[in-house]
């Protein structure tokens, strides 16, 4: 079972740009599909963005997808959310999950992390 940590959250204002790390530890992690989710206070977990074992494939959210970039260094265990052009409705708990399975399928993720706080201001 891999464990996942991340990190990088932090309290910043509408236009700026953060970037988010899942650090993950425990065998063979490098062969797990990777995702961000994140939950806004009051509404349900939502998708974010995917990236394959890989690093080559990768799937986004609409909400996002011209705004995130979901990446990853197998060498280091650590995938990456760069975010750009923060805005106050990106304002939630960001967490990283890992699954056995294809980008595309939001779904399955059997692994979480604890999650990260990200507030944007306007």
């Amino acid at each position: 079972q891999v464990q996942l940590v991340e990190s990088g959250g932090g309290l910043v204002q509408a236009g700026d740009s953060l970037r988010l790390s899942c650090a993950a530890s425990g065998r063979n992690s490098f062969i797990y599909v990777l995702g961000w989710f994140r939950q806004a206070p009051g509404k349900e977990r939502e998708f974010v963005a995917s990236i394959g074992r890989n690093g080559f494939s990768t799937y986004y959210a609409d909400s996002v997808k011209d705004r995130c970039t979901i990446s990853r260094d197998n060498a280091k265990n650590t995938g990456y959310l760069q975010m750009n052009n923060l805005k106050p409705e990106d304002t939630a708990v960001y967490y990283c999950a890992a699954k056995l399975g294809l980008v595309n399928i939001t779904k399955g993720y059997k692994a979480w992390g604890q999650g990260t706080q990200v507030t944007v201001s306007s």
